[in-house]
């Protein structure tokens, strides 16, 4: 996915309370199919565009954070709207607060933001039928696998910031 100047990707809530930009491409996207991901949206999957906290910026209103459990046992952080209760993005706690997961479903564009890879694909639902050109894992994978050496190297330098 390309992002440029002038062309950051913009999304909100379903009430409009909460509005935010991109201000660089996602380092990656992932379509998660685990049964953890499907309860949390109410759907076959989840996706996620992964970006370093710093380039999330909140142009009207406040998130609300609330902690919950995730499958590692180490708790996930949620950005939600305080009003409509949307889920914009997730923090997990292995990664601390340094890579926001991006619900790309709260997009203004969705399909700006498609899948790099389909993860978990081992509890996906039999009638979800996934692309011939995307890759497809069963669990989950090594980043040095499937992502380009520019998010890696992002992806690097969020997790040194302080």
């Amino acid at each position: 996915m390309t992002v440029g100047t002038g062309h950051e990707l913009e999304g909100g809530c379903t009430c409009g309370g909460v509005r935010y930009r991109l201000k660089a491409a996602p380092l990656f996207v992932h379509c998660c199919h685990c049964t953890w991901c499907q309860r949390e949206t109410g759907s076959a999957f989840a996706v996620n565009a992964l970006i370093e906290t710093a380039h999330v910026d909140v142009l009207t209103g406040a998130v609300t954070r609330a902690s919950l459990p995730s499958p590692s046992g180490r708790g996930q952080v949620f950005a939600r709207c305080p009003d409509c209760g949307l889920t914009l993005w997730s923090h997990y706690s292995g990664l601390g607060g340094h890579v926001a997961f991006v619900r790309a479903g709260t997009l203004d564009d969705p399909g700006a933001a498609p899948p790099d890879i389909h993860i978990y694909t081992a509890t996906k639902h039999p009638w979800v039928i996934l692309p011939d050109d995307v890759p497809a894992v069963p669990d989950y994978y090594r980043r040095s696998d499937y992502w380009p050496a520019d998010a890696i190297a992002r992806y690097k330098a969020a997790q040194a910031s302080p």
